[in-house]
């Protein structure tokens, strides 16, 4: 089971959230806060798998909560779930070190194949906010770098490595970049598991943004 905790001020879409949630066979709801030091607290008692984290909430806020959540090592993805579409709301999350980001407005199907994306260890950015957030963030926070930089980070990869990082970063699945590359799914997540574990990213998301910081990522 998919172990999940909700974080919003407003009980009824806390309400919703789970009634939807729990409809899958494969997710439980374990805990639910208000507001982000609740959280904070709730995610120490309970280790979620996925934490679903509203951003403006009062007496706490989702992006510190989000901080303190995967900076203290319970291993739980923060899918950022909010109204706000800003990119300064997505920078925020990213920053913070959450998995993915949603809008509250997308359909029931989607927030739970997000739930499950995240809990496999992958990251999400909602369709309608785009890769150019991922391209923005990664300019904003990648120090700078030469063309030797680029190489260097490159090699850390083999050769089938740094080309399904920058499939990834192309926006592909695993079984798109399969298809891609003629190989088997198996086989992409194998690869792409060494690449993550070489470069020390937790997720897919973040495995893009070092893409792009480092000169991997499609121009």
């Amino acid at each position: 089971m998919i172990r999940v905790m909700l974080v919003d001020d407003q009980a009824v879409v806390r309400a919703g959230f789970r009634f939807l949630l729990e409809q899958a066979d494969d997710i439980e709801v374990v805990a639910e806060a208000s507001n982000g030091p609740a959280a904070v607290e709730l995610a120490r008692r309970h280790h979620p798998d996925v934490v679903c984290m509203d951003v403006r909430m009062p007496g706490g806020d989702g992006l510190a909560a989000t901080r303190e959540i995967v900076a203290g090592g319970s291993g739980s993805a923060v899918l950022v779930v909010t109204t706000f579409d800003l990119d300064e709301y997505v920078f925020g999350a990213l920053e913070a070190g959450a998995s993915g980001f949603i809008l509250k407005d997308c359909e029931p199907e989607e927030l739970i194949d997000a739930v499950r994306r995240l809990a496999d260890g992958q990251g999400l950015i909602d369709q309608a906010v785009t890769h150019r957030v991922i391209t923005e963030f990664a300019r904003r926070t990648a120090p700078p770098r030469s063309a030797a930089d680029e190489a260097a980070a490159a090699a850390q990869l083999t050769a089938r490595e740094a080309e399904i990082v920058r499939q990834l970063a192309r926006g592909l699945s695993n079984a798109e970049i399969a298809r891609e590359l003629v190989v088997e799914t198996s086989t992409v997540k194998s690869h792409l598991g060494r690449a993550m574990a070489k470069v020390g990213t937790r997720d897919r998301l973040q495995t893009v943004v070092w893409a792009y910081q480092n000169g991997l990522a499609p121009g």
